[in-house]
């Protein structure tokens, strides 16, 4: 088999409208609820929806073509204001590393980075059609359900 791993990484920032220490935890796969039309994971581990690195949880996926995303929280540092995913499938696997900062008067920056590595060509395909749809508008949509969120509060 000639297969050929390809690795693809985007960034982008987001401005929320609201403090750190309110956005931050929004980006925890349970607050994500709150603000993500459709989000749904199923805890597999532990026992209860708390966000610590070993977290695992399931979603459905977003293509045919494979089954599910099992998620494993790789890196939670609070303090930091930093989580990482680790997300794998039978195709591919990748990390969503998100690292928020202060910006400004009530404004809180989130930096987003999708690495993604292919196991397979379809998981190679997968992957850049996966991130081109991801930053289409460089998570400007997540930035308009997190800010319209947190304006019910």
């Amino acid at each position: 088999m000639d297969f050929k791993a390809e690795k693809l990484c985007r960034t982008a920032q987001i401005l929320v409208n609201e403090n750190i220490d309110t956005v931050f935890p929004l980006f925890g796969a349970f607050e994500e609820r709150k603000w993500a039309k459709g989000w749904a994971p199923v805890l597999v581990y532990p026992a209860t929806e708390t966000i610590e690195e070993g977290t695992t949880f399931r979603t459905r996926a977003n293509d045919p073509r494979e089954s599910e995303y099992l998620w494993r929280v790789s890196k939670f540092e609070p303090q930091k204001h930093l989580i990482q995913y680790l997300v794998s499938t039978e195709n591919r696997y990748w990390t969503i590393t998100v690292t928020c900062s202060v910006s400004g008067d009530r404004q809180t920056c989130a930096e987003i980075t999708y690495c993604y590595i292919g196991l397979n060509p379809l998981g190679n395909e997968l992957n850049r059609q996966s991130l081109d749809a991801m930053y289409r508008d460089d998570l400007r949509d997540w930035q308009e359900e997190i800010n319209q969120y947190l304006a019910t509060l």
